[in-house]
């Protein structure tokens, strides 16, 4: 039963003819553009399905949310994997190639910035102190006595080695020398000069490296030098520094012992005890004098040690004894033919005590009691000096001496002689 206000699904009717069937389930029947209550204003239309697209790119589809997901894990463990296997090896080649080059150690630490690489060969320049050392080094002798040790050099390829008179004294007939590539050779004893500290020795063996020689008469107050030798048993050292006088009067000798006298070279180049009788180098690598001797403020030799002030034998007077030795057996001595008074005098100058009548000096016009104050320019302030001087020369040189006789000055010369003794 039904009435107007009253509604209920209306039995699914055929279709009518012209219309369209009612979807199942629909509120709607096929006839509704008939039906009585509808508002007779409002435009009829007739809402048809869209039809299915017949052209054009086709609609991706929507996804399913509740569908299962694709796993992406196996792709992602494969590429890591890949990744660490190139990460690895590149940076093993690179640790390969670094360690080859030197630019890292074994161990994986570097030490040292990165830079050109060191020739496998340094040449040094042979006007540089390591090319000198490397020059000199080879000629230089340490000379090995009983229960002591000194330097020296050797200055014939056969074999003749000088080196200081005190450091073969004693030594008896045992003596060898090392050279400075580790060998040795027998050593005998030549000839010595007690007075001006020089020694000749002879090398057992042949083809030896000979030094050359400079002239220490042209050597200058700031050159540079360096000294050769054994300090301290110390074998092969090397030490440097300048000339920081020249004609320093040196006497030294034991108590009871030889006295000698030499107008020195001296150096704050580092000498030691060991360094005796070694050489002391110009920069050209040419031998200019003889270390000796050092200045130290200790008590006792054993307590001596470089304090900067040593001092050598002019290698012109060297090498002249040393000649003499090696021709004569014995070495010439250098006079002037007169007696000097030495030490206690506090006037300046070298007092001759006596002149002998046919020597030098009387010869000269010199006498007793004359004050000598200069020789060849050089101010003489006692007899030490005078003698020194006069060592330093050869046998027949010519001098210039200014003298003080009473109060008046003069100046003479003289030529200087060979002992006669």
């Amino acid at each position: 039963m039904t009435d107007g206000w009253n509604w209920r699904r209306p039995p699914t009717a055929p279709p009518v003819p012209g219309g369209h069937p009612s979807p199942p389930g629909s509120p709607w029947w096929t006839d509704a553009l008939n039906d009585p209550w509808r508002d007779p204003q409002a435009p009829s239309a007739v809402v048809l399905p869209a039809p299915a697209p017949t052209g054009g790119p086709a609609l991706d589809p929507v996804p399913d949310p509740d569908a299962p997901r694709r796993s992406y894990a196996p792709i992602l463990l494969i590429c890591l994997v890949t990744a660490l296997l190139a990460g690895g090896l590149g940076g093993t080649l690179g640790f390969v190639f670094a360690v080859r080059g030197g630019y890292v150690s074994s161990a994986g630490t570097q030490l040292g910035a990165s830079g050109q690489q060191t020739p496998a060969v340094a040449e040094r320049d042979p006007e540089s102190l390591a090319g000198v050392a490397k020059q000199v080094l080879p000629s230089v002798v340490t000379v090995h006595v009983t229960g002591a040790i000194g330097s020296g050099f050797v200055v014939s390829a056969d074999g003749y080695v000088i080196t200081n008179d005190h450091v073969v004294d004693g030594a008896g007939t045992t003596m060898s020398v090392s050279f400075s590539d580790g060998s040795t050779a027998s050593a005998k004893l030549v000839g010595r000069s007690p007075e001006s500290d020089i020694a000749v020795i002879k090398v057992a063996k042949s083809n030896l490296p000979a030094v050359e020689f400079g002239d220490s008469d042209a050597i200058a107050v700031g050159d540079p030098v360096l000294a050769f030798g054994s300090p301290l048993a110390l074998e092969n050292t090397v030490t440097s520094g300048i000339v920081s006088a020249l004609d320093r009067t040196i006497e030294a000798g034991e108590s009871g012992g030889t006295t000698r006298y030499y107008a020195a070279i001296q150096t704050d180049a580092a000498v030691n005890q060991g360094n005796s009788g070694g050489p002391l180098v110009n920069a050209a690598g040419q031998v200019i004098g003889v270390n000796s001797v050092i200045r130290s403020v200790g008590g006792a030799d054993t307590e001596a040690g470089n304090i900067g002030l040593a001092f050598a034998i002019p290698i012109n007077q060297a090498k002249r004894i040393a000649q003499d030795i090696i021709d004569t057996g014995k070495a010439r001595r250098t006079v002037i033919g007169a007696e000097v008074t030495t030490g206690g005098s506090t006037a300046t100058g070298a007092r001759l005590r006596s002149v002998e009548p046919a020597g030098p000096a009387a010869a000269a016009g010199l006498k007793a009691g004359d004050v000598l104050t200069k020789l060849n320019g050089h101010p003489l302030q006692d007899g030490t000096d005078l003698i020194a001087l006069v060592r330093k020369q050869a046998p027949g040189a010519v001098v210039a001496v200014e003298y003080r006789r009473g109060t008046k000055t003069a100046s003479t010369s003289v030529t200087l002689a060979a002992d006669t003794n």
